[in-house]
């Protein structure tokens, strides 16, 4: 069989490329012929170049660090051409994407409305999709939040999926609310299709990760206190943080792969970060941003970690405990219970 996939392939983002891979490869490691559709648009290639170079604006990048961001960007560019990809073409001319058996789309934040420049984007509806069977696997409304709800024009897109699942509660409520069907709740690809790091790339000190940017002011102190409590160093991937021993700005997608495998503990506010604190068992707490507190809320609820999202009235002492004890074995159990559900989802809508 024949599987398209229509993602956020090409984002310059640790999550959007692994989430990417794992479903590729994941589905070809089970006899699908399975690949990315290739989309292209200028604008969209512009505006991830300007992210990947100013990721925090309105605060700029120094000019000292802005080498190291662009050493990152290439390496997402060469692990770009290693995926199973389609032969690109227009994101607006989706009819010349070529015919499937199957297209799944998802996983990301496929149907965010609110996403700078992916947003009310009808191909990922499946506008102009040439497929005898359309499915949705993982797919998210990002921020855009349930209370909203979804325009009637839209939602009847929808209507045409053959198979619909999601990967977060919001989201489940906005095509239900809107449809009337209700979608699975599956698994994020690298939950279900883990990834499997290199040997040989451990680092030779205990160390904390820190993974993201614009954390809360208390959650760097918290965070920090328990390193230097615990003597463990404080390496940021992939951003500057000022509260950081160790800065790797220019980490590879296998590079995050491998340091977040060896981390002692993880401290993050981006989905991913749990996604993969969660896959390795690592010791993790999260302080989600507007932004993103549907997706890491709904998360950390569906596998029962939701003491491991802070706030600013959170004790030292609960970061003590979070970020020092191993991960409850329970949610490895949950894992491994929805990666049954999730695997029978897609064993159902590809048939």
């Amino acid at each position: 069989m024949k599987v398209g996939i229509l993602t956020f392939h090409r984002c310059i983002n640790y999550g959007s490329y692994w989430q990417a891979r794992c479903l590729a490869e994941g589905l070809r490691a089970q006899g699908y012929d399975a690949e990315l559709l290739d989309h292209d648009d200028p604008h969209v290639r512009r505006a991830e170049w300007r992210c990947a170079f100013q990721p925090k604006l309105p605060i700029r990048v120094g000019r000292a660090d802005l080498a190291r961001y662009g050493v990152k960007a290439r390496s997402f560019l060469e692990a770009f051409e290693r995926l199973p990809l389609s032969p690109r073409f227009p994101l607006d001319s989706p009819e010349r994407a070529g015919d499937y058996d199957a297209v799944l789309v998802g996983s990301d934040e496929v149907w965010n409305f609110r996403h700078p420049w992916y947003g009310f984007k009808s191909i990922f509806f499946g506008d102009g999709i040439q497929t005898g069977r359309l499915a949705a696997y993982a797919a998210s409304f990002g921020n855009h939040d349930a209370d909203h709800g979804i325009d009637r024009s839209w939602a009847a897109k929808l209507d045409r999926f053959a198979g619909l699942s999601v990967r977060d509660e919001n989201s489940r409520r906005l095509v239900s609310d809107s449809t009337g069907r209700d979608p699975r709740v599956v698994l994020d690809p690298c939950l279900q299709f883990p990834p499997e790091p290199a040997e040989g790339a451990d680092e030779e000190a205990p160390y904390l990760l820190l993974y993201g940017h614009g954390f809360p002011e208390w959650f760097g102190r918290e965070v920090r206190g328990w390193a230097s409590r615990n003597g463990r160093r404080v390496i940021s991937i992939g951003y500057f943080s000022e509260w950081a021993d160790e800065q790797r700005i220019e980490a590879s997608p296998r590079d995050f792969l491998h340091l977040m495998a060896g981390a002692d503990a993880v401290a993050t506010n981006f989905f991913h970060g749990c996604v993969f604190a969660l896959l390795f068992a690592r010791p993790f707490v999260t302080a989600p941003s507007a932004y993103r507190a549907n997706k890491i809320n709904d998360l950390t609820r569906l596998l029962g970690a939701e003491r491991h999202v802070v706030g600013p009235q959170t004790a030292s002492s609960h970061y003590e405990t979070l970020l020092g004890e191993a991960v409850s074995p329970v949610i490895g159990q949950r894992i491994a219970a929805r990666r049954e559900q999730s695997a029978a989802y897609l064993a159902q809508v590809l048939g």
